[in-house]
């Protein structure tokens, strides 16, 4: 008797601000790869399905991207963090000490 089956594995691989697709609002969206693996005797072998999405964080939808284009927002995002030791990315409004920079949300 062989036994044989799939067994699913999802990855976090970057958080991510971005326009969401399904409300329009900036928010953060996660970056997701889930890999689908062929199992023989409950042993993980080899990947045969690999599929990308982004998922906002305000509305929870969901939208699958191509390898391509999820490898290009990854690297934005490994760009983003290069010498940022507090891991905001450069160029976006925030906390500044003595009253420096801008506020977005003040009015």
């Amino acid at each position: 008797m062989i036994i044989f089956g799939t067994r699913g594995y999802l990855y976090q691989l970057a958080i991510l601000t971005l326009v969401c697709g399904w409300c329009g609002n900036p928010a953060a969206h996660t970056l997701r790869k889930r890999v689908t693996k062929f199992t023989l005797f409950f042993v993980p072998l080899f990947p045969f399905s690999t599929k990308f999405a982004t998922q906002c964080t305000f509305c929870g939808g969901e939208q699958q991207i191509p390898k391509e284009q999820a490898e290009q927002l990854l690297a934005q995002h490994a760009a983003s963090q290069q010498g940022n030791p507090y891991g905001q990315p450069h160029g976006q409004a925030g906390y500044a000490p003595n009253g420096q920079g801008q506020n977005p949300y003040q009015s």
